[in-house]
């Protein structure tokens, strides 16, 4: 997760080896994704109707395979549209390069690379004392500020400086230890789980407004701190419950700095537990092997599927256009130009993040293009990845709530993103 430079950007080396895998397997991963997909379909139909005894006896297959009756439908959807798509057969809607494709060859292989390497390499960061470190070092912070735990902030910049889908899986693996609760693992995951700085120059060079990087990621910036203050004191994420995964209270005392000890030595102190509990070479790489299964075989299937019909909807039916009516007038408020074709783009943002950027692309007025593109980073959630991610995990959110998060953290960035552009543009 350290910061590097490399072929003249800032980056880590789990993005920059993310990146080689995906350029050395390019031609087969599609393939690989595919079998993967289709393997879990047929898997998890066999555990609920033959119920296999060593797949029930094995706690780890079981979570993985037994999967609710909706999980399971899910499942058996993404293996359809995954087979039509690599195929290229039946309704060219599902398949077509903006559907099914986009989904099976540009953002599946992404998310397998990342899995692979993030699933081995969690063990390193999550059980030899650095979140324990930095967290009681930050409490001070994020606690006043987010009412959140000090660890919160690691989890933010491995989303910010590398992928939102590795602050994902480490806000899940943490929440099913015990060091979030319901409530603070439901606002990490919809709150922190921050667009990278690469994804959104990609975002802002898709708008053809590259110069304009360092204006608009500030913009982004401060747009999102506002919404991780506002946003969490709102239903639906204000009545999550402080109660860690086993239903049991957080003790306000867990963040206490006992007497005697300063943060730095009650952080040291911390970090050198957790560490002398990580058990040897062996554990660390069996639960990186568990990390790897659990997330692309569990977590996969779940994206092609809900991806897919996301940007069916998008592509193929007027539903984004009428949600979209509903912000004419306060684009219109905020002296956005073009407020018509604008209010088209915000709510089909909670598809796919990168669908606002390329219908905005056409749009003449360049504070419009900015405001569309800083807006679609900040709203955050979108279901060909994030929110798929999120539905997949034990965060205890659901698709209704995703929408409502998606819907506030639009309504409370957008007047700060329109301010900023007038001023800057």
């Amino acid at each position: 997760m350290t910061p590097i430079s490399y072929n003249g950007a800032i980056t880590i080396p789990i993005a920059i080896a993310a990146k080689a895998i995906q350029s050395q397997f390019a031609e087969i991963l599609p393939l690989i994704v595919t079998c993967i997909v289709v393997f879990m379909a047929i898997m998890s139909v066999l555990s609920k109707v033959i119920k296999p005894k060593f797949v029930q006896e094995t706690p780890f297959l079981n979570s993985l395979l037994n999967v609710s009756l909706f999980w399971l439908v899910v499942r058996i959807l993404g293996a359809v549209f995954i087979v039509l798509t690599y195929l290229k057969v039946g309704s060219e809607v599902i398949y077509s390069a903006d559907a099914g494709a986009l989904v099976l060859n540009d953002l599946l292989p992404v998310l397998f690379s990342v899995f692979i390497l993030a699933g081995m390499l969690l063990p390193l960061l999550l059980n030899f004392g650095l979140l324990e470190f930095f967290g009681t070092m930050l409490t001070k912070i994020m606690r006043p500020i987010f009412n959140l735990p000090g660890r919160s902030a690691i989890d933010c910049m491995a989303s910010w400086l590398g992928d939102g889908s590795v602050g994902i899986l480490m806000t899940a693996k943490q929440y099913e230890t015990r060091f979030y609760t319901e409530r603070e693992a439901a606002v990490i995951g919809t709150t922190f789980s921050a667009v990278s700085i690469t994804f959104s120059l990609v975002v802002i060079s898709q708008v053809q407004l590259e110069h304009l990087f360092i204006p608009f990621y500030l913009t982004v910036c401060l747009a999102g701190f506002v919404a991780a203050i506002v946003v969490p004191k709102l239903p639906p994420l204000s009545r999550k419950k402080d109660l860690y995964i086993d239903n049991t209270p957080r003790h306000p005392d867990d963040e206490m700095i006992p007497q005697g000890h300063g943060v730095m030595s009650w952080g040291f102190e911390q970090a050198l537990n957790k560490a002398s509990q990580a058990g040897g070479v062996k554990h660390v790489l069996q639960e990186g092997v568990k990390n790897v299964v659990d997330m692309v075989f569990g977590i996969i299937p779940g994206v092609m599927a809900i991806g897919t019909i996301a940007l069916v909807l998008a592509e193929n039916t007027p539903i984004f256009d009428y949600l979209g009516m509903p912000f004419i007038p306060l684009l219109e408020l905020l002296q956005i130009p073009e407020a018509d074709v604008a209010s088209t783009t915000i709510v089909v943002g909670f598809a796919d993040m990168f669908l606002p950027s390329i219908l905005a692309s056409s749009i003449e007025s360049d504070l419009t293009r900015f405001v569309i593109a800083a807006l679609s980073v900040t709203q955050l959630i979108y279901m060909s990845e994030v929110g798929a991610l999120l539905i997949g995990s034990k965060i205890p959110v659901n698709f209704f709530e995703l929408f409502v998060v998606f819907i506030l953290r639009t309504l409370v960035t957008l007047p700060v993103i329109a301010l900023l552009a007038h001023i800057l543009l």
